[in-house]
């Protein structure tokens, strides 16, 4: 399976395949066209609430308040309408295992995506599809 990341700002490639917006709100400076999505899981990210609080602590991004953002994004996803959200992305990525066929490209707007929400959205996706690695 192939789960590809790019930040929106990035150019789009023909290699990106299907490409799913993962951030709640459209990110600044970037208009649809340029975006080339083809979908936006808004119901697959952070809540507004916990969007909010974790970039309104200056400490956020410090590993041990990660993890607890982390830990409150995977409950999240493990409810409505997020879990129906993650299991249509799930879809995409199966879909993508077919030969020939393009690969799911997550987009997102974050500047640093290893430490944002994505690797948790990646990792449930993994999950949905019964813990087949992504790369």
């Amino acid at each position: 399976m192939s789960i590809l990341v790019k930040r929106v700002y990035d150019s789009p490639d023909p290699t990106d395949g299907v490409r799913v917006l993962v951030d709640r709100l459209w990110p600044r400076g970037i208009s649809k066209e340029a975006a080339a999505l083809d979908s936006w899981a808004k119901d697959a990210t952070p809540s507004t609430e916990l969007r909010k609080s974790w970039h309104g602590d200056p400490r956020g991004h410090e590993p041990e308040r990660y993890a607890a953002f982390a830990d409150a994004y995977r409950e999240e996803l493990s409810r409505e309408p997020a879990l129906g959200a993650v299991r249509d992305l799930a879809e995409l990525a199966r879909a993508a295992e077919r030969p020939g066929a393009a690969p799911l490209t997550l987009v997102t707007g974050v500047k640093d995506p290893e430490r944002s929400h994505v690797p948790v959205l990646v990792e449930a996706i993994t999950a949905a599809l019964g813990g087949v690695a992504a790369s």
